[in-house]
């Protein structure tokens, strides 16, 4: 039986690029960080979560989603937050860049993307308390 998510996938064009974005800009810590037969194995996640996401070497807009465009589409990955405006006014002065002006109410709570380097959309939600 299957019992976790080891990794997910975001394609970059620039590893190193995509590593300061993901640590520096969105606060993700580095994990695996190693030259592998196929290319560079280079990880990042959230601290105290066993979910590794793959920052893997590819040509621009690979991995995109066709419907990249759309407002309304989750990104590829789609990080939690306890307190999404205030995460969201750091990571605005750290320099992320963001779809919309501030974080919106939803009906299952706040959401706003983000955009990393290479256009991949970061969904970030705040679920609403009960």
């Amino acid at each position: 039986m299957l019992t976790n998510i080891m990794y997910v996938t975001v394609y970059v064009t620039d590893q190193d690029r995509a590593l300061k974005f993901y640590t520096e800009g969105l606060g993700l810590e580095k994990r695996i960080d190693y030259p592998g037969p196929d290319g560079r194995f280079l990880t990042v996640g959230v601290p105290d979560s066993p979910v590794q996401i793959i920052l893997w070497s590819h040509a621009a807009a690979a991995g995109q989603p066709g419907d990249a465009g759309r407002q309304a589409a989750p990104g590829p990955l789609i990080l939690e937050s306890d307190d999404l405006r205030k995460d969201f006014a750091i990571l605005r002065e750290r320099g992320v860049t963001f779809e919309g002006s501030e974080p919106e109410n939803y009906p299952f709570g706040v959401r706003i993307e983000a955009v990393d380097p290479d256009g991949n959309r970061i969904s970030l939600r705040q679920q609403r308390k009960p």
